[in-house]
């Protein structure tokens, strides 16, 4: 017996009744979170979405028992249950904060599926709504930054404008007369979903009834995937909570680089510009010939963070017979690191600094870090060092 899929016509059903056809324990969990026991129960009809298309299932309750998973069994939908649920009528109620946030970003996708194909010539191949992130798949070639956004901001029109939303009905060849977006060959009647003078698309998923429901549409990259071009974008309540974390990062990373927001930028060039500088100026310093054969290479940092001196310890240890002893003027912190031909022991050299100066660390026999209790001891620490160093 067929299911009745309450959710074709109306996908704002959160309460619905039913007759259970079938429930039987599910020997094998449809999904890995699924835990046993488990019970898969048959309706003759049903509000609940399964997982089809790109679009997840829904959640929700069936009676007593909670709503793990939803599937397609061909006319047939199984509600994967934790409990038994009796023979008879039963009220089925979705979880509609998620019913909902899947409506908003399954019918923003064909909103921006349309823009990108109507404006731009980029037919989407693909579609999956994830937990937090979405995406289409565009075959062509590359889309650019305008692209992106040109189709961004088109969707976005789309969705003030605030247009109807509706389902039709209709054979393949009759949605083709109408201009359906992507040609299906299949029998029968098909359910599609018309986006006002915007897309018409084949579709059994749920979706708003106007646009102005989708909320905000919010591309947010693109890249490379096999031979399409994968587009992440969010919609609704998900761009608002993505448009509120990404100002938070960008301001907690203009604090650190001691900028406003908008200059966040040029600022980190500069410190990469910064950060070059040294590596050149040290690799000049690896040049510099030696005349025990050993080389040592002592430098207290300004204005430079402590994680940095791993970049250059890093090319010390290209480096033959090359020791570098780095610290840094705000904190304190001590790297001292050798190329292992240089033949000396660094965490020995540094425990005998500690015990001179006060501070903490460790580390191996070609790399050893440390902190100085008091930052203002860094120069003298590594006088110390070097000293040891030329004694040994």
């Amino acid at each position: 017996m067929a299911t009745r899929r309450l959710y074709y016509d109306d996908a704002f059903e959160t309460e619905f009744t039913a007759r259970v056809i079938s429930c039987e324990s599910a020997l094998v969990p449809s999904f890995p979170e699924a835990k046993a026991p488990a019970w898969e129960v048959v309706l003759d009809r049903t509000s609940f979405y399964p997982t089809s298309g790109g679009q997840p299932h829904d959640l929700g309750k069936l009676g007593d028992a909670n709503v793990l998973d939803v599937r397609d069994a061909e006319d047939e939908i199984v509600h994967v249950v934790d409990q038994p649920v009796e023979l008879g009528e039963v009220k089925g109620c979705i979880n509609w904060p998620r019913r909902f946030d899947h409506m908003q970003q399954h019918t923003g996708q064909h909103l921006l599926s349309a823009m990108f194909q109507e404006r731009f010539g980029l037919p989407t191949f693909s579609f999956h709504l994830g937990t937090e992130i979405c995406t289409i798949d565009l075959r062509g070639p590359e889309p650019t930054e305008e692209i992106l956004e040109g189709a961004e901001r088109a969707a976005n029109q789309v969705v003030f404008e605030d247009r109807p939303v509706n389902v039709r009905y209709g054979t393949a060849d009759q949605l083709s007369q109408l201009g359906v977006r992507k040609k299906v060959n299949r029998n029968g009647i098909l359910r599609a979903i018309e986006i006002e003078s915007a897309d018409l698309q084949p579709c059994g998923g749920t979706h708003v009834k106007r646009t102005g429901q989708i909320g905000l549409v919010l591309v947010r990259r693109c890249t490379k995937v096999r031979d399409d071009w994968r587009v992440e974008f969010v919609c609704g309540r998900r761009s608002e909570r993505f448009a509120r974390h990404d100002f938070q990062l960008l301001r907690q990373t203009a604090e650190k680089l001691s900028c406003a927001p908008e200059d966040l930028v040029s600022a980190a060039s500069r410190v990469l510009a910064e950060r070059d500088a040294n590596f050149k100026s040290f690799r000049a310093m690896l040049q510099r010939p030696d005349r025990d054969g050993l080389r040592i290479i002592s430098r207290v940092f300004e204005g430079t963070p402590a994680d940095y001196l791993g970049f250059f310890a890093s090319v010390i240890g290209k480096s033959e017979k090359t020791v570098a002893l780095l610290s840094t003027t705000e904190d304190g912190h001590l790297l001292f690191a050798q190329s292992p031909s240089a033949g000396k022991n660094m965490s020995a050299v540094l425990k005998q600094v500690l015990e001179k100066i006060d501070g903490k660390g460790g580390g191996t026999r070609d790399f050893a870090r440390g902190r100085l209790d008091d930052e203002a001891s860094a120069e003298r620490a590594l006088l110390l060092a070097k000293e040891m160093l030329v004694v040994d």
